[in-house]
């Protein structure tokens, strides 16, 4: 039970005489022009990228519902059968597939668009975060997601974004393309 305490006061302990602030990286992110900038521009590159797959998407969904049609009440023997409907359906499934991947590709690239926004606003906002340290004299930097209770005297998250909005009101967000991949040579 001692040792228990001792940690638990430890870092209390190393803290005094220390200048400790504590951000909240999420209000930041969320509350800071540059962060909400970022925030509509994914929006908007998500919708685009979503309103590219629509069509073929649609499409595909009605000639699923073409087929389903044609296959009620089917054996798998009578399709079979049936050379023109399996050729049929061999293309429905085809243009399934390539779909298929065309949206992972779009979620892949969508997911490094994101990435790489994050990193543009972190590299906007580390010489920020820098002089707000400056400022405090601050010689620890704590997350408030990470600790249990902080004084409002020590939260610098409104400092942060006040200066953040003066240097960096908004971010170059741009979509990301994955390269595409040469076909195995065989």
């Amino acid at each position: 039970m001692l040792i228990g305490s001792v940690a638990f006061t430890a870092p209390a302990a190393v803290a005094q005489g220390s200048n400790v602030i504590a951000i909240d990286e999420v209000k930041i992110l969320r509350d800071s022009k540059a962060g909400k900038d970022m925030a509509t521009k994914l929006s908007n590159i998500e919708t685009q990228m979503n309103g590219e797959l629509t069509p073929e998407r649609n499409t595909l969904q009605t000639q699923g519902k073409a087929l389903d049609a044609k296959l009620a009440g089917k054996t798998r023997e009578q399709i079979n059968a049936d050379a023109a409907l399996v050729s049929e359906l061999n293309g429905y499934q085809a243009k399934a597939n390539a779909f298929a991947a065309k949206a992972q590709r779009a979620s892949q690239e969508f997911a490094l668009t994101e990435r790489v926004a994050l990193g543009t606003f972190n590299q906007a906002l580390e010489p920020v975060l820098l002089q707000v340290i400056q400022e405090k004299n601050a010689q620890l930097v704590v997350s408030k997601s990470s600790v249990i209770y902080s004084a409002d005297s020590i939260d610098a998250t409104a400092l942060v974004i006040q200066k953040l909005d003066v240097a960096t009101p908004t971010l170059a967000v741009t979509r990301q393309k994955i390269p595409d991949q040469p076909a195995n040579p065989q």
